[in-house]
């Protein structure tokens, strides 16, 4: 049983600023990855961002040096700092999580999503 929380979304003007977060809980034994992804009306869900137990992280071309993925491995967090945000950033953005559960085998987790609206 592991529930992923997302905050932060909401609406803002182009060239702003967002800072969305997610937190992960339940009966985790360990996490492997954590990321963002987005689903614009009308589009595929697309990988934004994500960042590995490792450090490593990985960017979508279409967001590189505006958003910046991190994580605090203590809290079971991943936070995503959206900077320099332009209208066609707007979307409901999804956090995702690679893990294993206590008893359960590993899998990819889902939070419910946030929406975030850029706009004038």
């Amino acid at each position: 049983q592991v529930q992923l929380v997302e905050s932060g979304g909401g609406l803002v003007q182009p060239g702003g600023s967002l800072r969305l977060s997610c937190v992960a809980s339940g009966r985790i034994f360990s996490i492997y990855a954590m990321g963002w992804h987005r689903q614009a009306p009308g589009k595929q869900r697309e990988l934004v961002a994500l960042i590995t137990s490792g450090g490593t992280t990985h960017y979508a071309d279409s967001v590189k040096g505006r958003f910046t993925i991190s994580r605090d491995n203590a809290k079971n967090t991943v936070v995503l700092q959206m900077n320099s945000l332009k209208p066609e950033d707007t979307a409901v953005y999804y956090c995702n999580a690679d893990l294993k559960g206590i008893g359960v085998p590993r899998r990819d987790y889902w939070g419910q999503g946030t929406q975030v609206t850029v706009s004038s």
